[in-house]
């Protein structure tokens, strides 16, 4: 071999390694999980940065909004607006409603969205762009593929007793994730080479070493995205890994602390914390009444539950849509399927764009990388 056409194959290995998706085209199918969907661009990002070409995408609820923005072409914008807002700033978006069916109108959410994407109709878009919305009255799933997007995108995250409905083409529109949380079946039918799905509904053992974000600073000495990157390559974690089992020591923590101990401290970090720290001091409870907890039968207040309404509600709706997003995976698993852990954040924790959107790179990054490595479909169910 000469030496030209040595440096010329260096240069196009270095090229491959940069841009490894680079002429590969991508249909991107963007699940529902509220604040979690920020994560949506992360994956984005890390797929342009890699080469993949978006020539598709398919969006319920948030990933209905990051899709319609990316396609815009505003999605630097939407991105640099979002990691600026703190709690403050969320609690003055909201336009609270007593008379809507909504607790929330959104219209001032949505007039910032219109800034920025304007009028913009769905068929002038330059890729092919679907958003799915739910009919109330006609009880299935909608496929907007024309219309004004941000009326679209409206109707695709209006979370039922949340956000306040959508009326539209004779419909009562609410959140597309209450029929189809990840939208695969919509991208099938683009000319792509591989579908790439983003699922927001993750368990938490498909990644034990990400804890919580609201844990990142407190019990993490070094970056949790750091340590789940180093940890990628290691063993699958046994049942005494550190973090796990941390994990499942919770509950045992709360119920030997009283009821005026440590569970009733530090606020929980998830709906899912909440119920078992219930859990745990209705235990203590019937023991200490001489009844057996397996058969003890209560009724929990919201103040005993440690939850809200739209807590409990929020928790019904996930539990509905992560069972919907395990039969989508089954019946139609994608080429490549970014998990995001449920556990890492509540669903309405839109203060912690940033961080949220980082694990939403390092997740990307690690989908694309295995199956690079073994050419087969991810399939976490």
């Amino acid at each position: 071999m000469t030496e030209k056409h040595s440096k010329h194959r260096s240069s196009n290995e270095k090229q491959n390694t940069d841009k490894p998706g680079k002429g590969i085209r991508v249909a991107l199918a963007l699940g529902s999980g509220g604040a979690r969907g920020y994560a949506h661009i992360g994956v984005i990002e890390v797929l342009e940065e890699q080469g993949y070409e978006i020539t598709a995408i398919t969006g319920s609820s948030m990933g209905a909004l990051i899709g319609g923005v990316y396609a815009t072409g505003n999605l630097r914008n939407y991105k640099d607006w979002v990691t600026g807002l703190g709690q403050f700033d969320l609690f003055k978006l909201l336009d609270f409603s007593l008379k809507s069916p909504g607790a929330i109108r959104g219209d001032k959410v949505f007039s910032k969205l219109k800034e920025m994407i304007g009028d913009t109709r769905i068929e002038d878009l330059p890729i092919p762009f679907t958003a799915v919305a739910t009919d109330l009255l006609a009880h299935k799933e909608v496929w907007f593929q024309n219309g004004v997007l941000h009326d679209v995108i409206r109707a695709s995250i209006a979370i039922p007793s949340v956000v306040t409905p959508v009326m539209m083409q004779g419909r009562v529109l609410v959140d597309g994730g209450l029929l189809n949380p990840l939208p695969i079946v919509p991208s099938m039918a683009s000319h792509a080479d591989i579908i790439v799905a983003v699922n927001l509904s993750g368990n938490a053992n498909q990644h034990p070493h990400i804890p919580p974000i609201d844990e990142w600073h407190e019990e993490t000495p070094s970056s949790p995205l750091e340590e789940a990157s180093a940890n990628e390559g290691d063993q699958p974690p046994t049942a005494t890994d550190e973090w796990l089992e941390k994990i499942k020591q919770r509950a045992v923590r709360w119920f030997e602390s009283g009821a005026e101990g440590e569970s009733s401290g530090a606020a929980p970090h998830s709906e899912e914390e909440a119920l078992a720290r219930a859990q745990a001091k209705q235990a203590q409870k019937a023991l200490s009444e001489g009844r057996d907890p397996g058969e003890d039968v209560h009724s929990l207040s919201l103040q005993e539950l440690g939850l809200g309404k739209f807590d409990v509600m929020n928790l019904a709706i996930e539990t509905m849509q992560q069972a919907l997003t395990r039969y989508k995976l089954a019946g139609y698993p994608p080429d490549v399927l970014v998990n995001f852990p449920k556990h890492v954040c509540k669903t309405f924790d839109y203060h912690k764009a940033p961080e949220i959107i980082q694990l939403g790179r390092l997740l990307a990054e690690q989908a694309l990388l295995e199956y690079r490595n073994s050419g087969e479909t991810r399939q976490f169910l």
